[in-house]
């Protein structure tokens, strides 16, 4: 991962997670890999993290993390779950003709001589000279690259601003994904903040709070790194945050130290996926029964 990272090449890597450590539970669910996949790298590497929500979900997650790969130029992980994994639900296929194409361009001689592997477009992305191409010979390889040309190198200054770069070209991502949706109020109690095969359950608990006159509302993400670009926003409009994960509270962590929200974590380590009634009756401690604030049905923020 971190030899695609440094080369800066389009590779999709799926991690579909189960219980550990080690051999673990092999059969049972859990959400335990969000931190190794963010930073279980040796060095600064920033890689894209894309969560699929459901079986039928893992397509759309797909297309999308490789066009976020070609598009940038860099590795992009997918994390899936036992859950989803073992899970099945009705999809249909889509035509292909339809889908918006992903365009991938490679450069050609030009006759200058000049040709900069690692020269940059507007969002830091390298071209991607397909190997042997006449003109565009070029090294490549995992030791730190010099500024546009390629080359090796160990100047200090030169490292720090590769850093910087490779940092900025993965935070550049959420300039071109969508804004994050809510499901229910805008503002209000409570927000119930999820990501991966928990959203079903969390979906659904929050419908029936809601019809049940609580109010809470759900953001479920499919971008962990980074972060939808209106996300701070969302989290400032609720009182509380609760983050029902099937780990020890990774996501929460995050939160906290990316937007400083008190965020409260509602975890789970048992190989089994969350049930609805659990994440009602915990909602039902975090807010009041009758808050006297106007609900709204299903809208985008």
């Amino acid at each position: 991962m971190n030899l695609a990272l440094m080369l800066e090449l389009p590779v999709v890597i799926i991690d579909v997670q189960r219980g550990g450590p080690s051999t673990g539970l092999p059969t049972k669910t859990e959400q335990a890999d969000l931190l190794q996949v963010l930073f279980g790298r040796n060095g600064e590497a920033p890689i894209p993290v894309l969560a699929a929500r459901s079986p039928g979900d893992c397509f759309n997650t797909a297309v999308e993390a490789w066009r976020i790969a070609t598009r940038f130029m860099v590795p992009v992980v997918i994390l899936s779950d036992g859950y989803i994994a073992n899970g099945a639900e009705p999809w249909q296929i889509p035509d292909v003709n339809k889908l918006p194409p992903i365009p991938i361009s490679h450069p050609v001689d030009t006759g200058s001589g000049k040709f900069l592997p690692y020269g940059r477009d507007a969002m830091l992305a390298r071209p991607w000279a397909i190997p042997g191409t006449p003109g565009l010979t070029h090294r490549v390889g995992g030791l730190e690259k010099q500024d546009g040309t390629g080359n090796v190198s160990y100047d200090a200054d030169n490292h720090q601003k590769m850093i910087n770069i490779r940092a900025q070209k993965v935070a550049n991502i959420a300039s071109v994904i969508p804004p994050q949706e809510v499901y229910g109020p805008e503002q209000g109690e409570l927000l119930v903040l999820s990501w991966g095969g928990t959203h079903g359950a969390c979906y659904t608990a929050v419908q029936s709070a809601i019809k049940a006159g609580r109010s809470v509302a759900h953001c479920h993400l499919r971008h962990l790194n980074p972060f939808p670009s209106n996300l701070e926003q969302i989290l400032g409009r609720y009182e509380s945050v609760l983050i029902p994960e099937l780990n020890c509270g990774q996501l929460r962590m995050l939160i906290r130290s990316r937007y400083l929200v008190d965020a409260v974590g509602y975890n789970k380590v048992k190989g089994k996926p969350f049930t609805v009634s659990e994440l009602v009756d915990k909602i039902n401690q975090m807010t009041t029964a009758s808050s006297g604030k106007q609900l709204v049905g299903s809208r985008a923020s």
